[in-house]
């Protein structure tokens, strides 16, 4: 308020100063102006006041009117609601006491009806009757007791499906081919186990209402043909009695390609080395039995030396008519000649039966290189998901088996080989001792003849 005077009495004085009256009388004639003035001021500024609270009571009073019309509107409103909620409880009492043990039966008949359904997801027969599964679902929600023509409707629901899972029938159902694309076409369902179109077994999928076509088909498809064309007699289906769990889980089982290209790039060295041996192998069988052929033959013929072969080699380098004095270095030349024969039957024996050794121990490489995979992705990732360990395990196992394959008929190869091999070697020496005998005993006969 001070504050207030003092700028009032600085603006009286401001005119004063400046306008620097010539006298008194003009002074006080110049007051009483600004001293009215400012009284005009102040009354048209109080009538402004005066005007605009009458203005906000006003309409205080309206919004206090307004306010008790609402307040006794949610009085009554709340009245009305304590009034019906007691009705209700009533009503619900009678209910009750009118229902009786119904009551009791209405609630089994809602948890048969909710256990159904959720039986009946996965129900191959749901695209043939797409309807039964709504009105499953509107008994199990429903609070209101069920009429008599619910609970009939329920009971032929429950009949019909009793009913088709022992049908073989056609119906049009939407299916997914293999080229993505989805049309409504004719299926044959073995009630709800199993679903065939033409050569191919199909899968349900609940989710979108459809079936798809299975990327991998059971062994025996063709039953699926035979079963679906047109007959007199009886038919073979495989018949999957999980309702199509089985087929699923033959979509996730990988192939023999497949589980070999999880060995990785170890895995293929361990094949290309197993093919390298196995096609070494084969074909030093093909030589040695030609090469034993040969020999049978020179055997049978022993007269006429054939330098073909390895026997009739090692029997030309003594001749056929060898002198008496020649006979102490023949051994010694036989046992050359045999020699010489040796390296070319024993060709390559020491690289298959490297490589039966090296594939083991690759595929060991290969299990450490998995086994590494497998920690990083735990280092990462956690163990959390086994699907991101799946990688490095499937090579570390899969390498090993790999290994295992390639190595053990290897060595059974590298054996049956040296059998071979050795089988000729011994026959040489064989042939080339009884040669000797027999030049030797010839010559000490014509001796003693001589002798006598």
């Amino acid at each position: 308020m001070k504050r207030l005077l003092i700028i009032l009495l600085a603006g009286l004085m401001a005119p004063l100063v400046q306008a620097q009256p010539a006298s008194l009388d003009d002074l006080l004639r110049n007051v009483r102006e600004l001293r009215s003035s400012e009284q005009a001021a102040m009354r048209e500024r109080e009538t402004r006041f005066i005007t605009e609270r009458d203005q906000q009571q006003r309409r205080l009073r309206e919004a206090e009117q307004a306010l008790a019309g609402v307040q006794a509107e949610a009085d009554r409103l709340k009245a009305r609601f304590d009034q019906q909620e007691a009705e209700l409880a009533e009503l619900q009492a009678e209910l009750s006491q009118r229902s009786g043990s119904l009551g009791e039966l209405f609630g089994v008949v809602r948890q048969s009806a909710g256990d159904t359904l959720s039986q009946w997801q996965d129900s191959l027969l749901n695209l043939k009757f797409p309807e039964r599964t709504a009105t499953l679902q509107q008994l199990s929600e429903s609070r209101q007791i069920p009429t008599v023509e619910t609970l009939e409707q329920f009971w032929f629901t429950l009949q019909q499906d009793m009913t088709d899972s022992g049908k073989v029938s056609r119906f049009d159902a939407p299916v997914v081919g293999r080229d993505g694309q989805q049309q409504l076409s004719p299926v044959l369902a073995v009630g709800p186990f199993i679903a065939v179109q033409g050569r191919d077994y199909l899968i349900y999928q609940p989710e979108a209402g459809q079936l798809l076509v299975a990327a991998r088909q059971p062994d025996g498809n063709g039953l699926a043909s035979k079963f679906d064309s047109p007959r007199t007699g009886l038919a073979d289906l495989w018949v999957d009695p999980t309702r199509g769990n089985v087929i699923n889980q033959l979509q996730l089982t990988p192939s023999l390609w497949e589980r070999v290209q999880q060995g990785g790039l170890v895995g293929y060295v361990i094949l290309a080395l197993g093919l390298i041996g196995l096609l070494l192998a084969l074909a030093r069988l093909a030589w040695l039995q030609r090469t034993q052929q040969r020999v049978d033959r020179q055997v049978a013929d022993l007269d006429n030396l054939d330098t073909g072969n390895p026997l009739g080699r090692v029997l030309g380098v003594i001749g056929a008519q060898p002198k008496l004095e020649q006979l102490d270095t023949l051994e010694l030349k036989l046992d050359e000649a045999i020699l010489k024969e040796t390296p070319a039957l024993e060709r390559w024996q020491g690289l298959i039966k490297l490589l039966a050794a090296v594939a083991p121990l690759l595929g060991l490489l290969g299990t450490v290189t998995g086994m590494i995979a497998t920690f990083q992705a735990i280092t990462l990732f956690g163990t959390g998901d086994p699907k991101l360990m799946a990688g490095g395990i499937s090579q570390a196992l899969v390498t090993t088996v790999l290994g295992l394959v390639v190595a053990i008929p290897l060595l059974f190869m590298h054996s049956l080989v040296a059998a071979r091999s050795k089988a000729l070697v011994q026959l040489l020496e064989q042939q080339s001792a009884g040669l000797i005998a027999l030049h030797l005993g010839g010559d000490e006969r014509g001796e003693e003849r001589r002798g006598a």
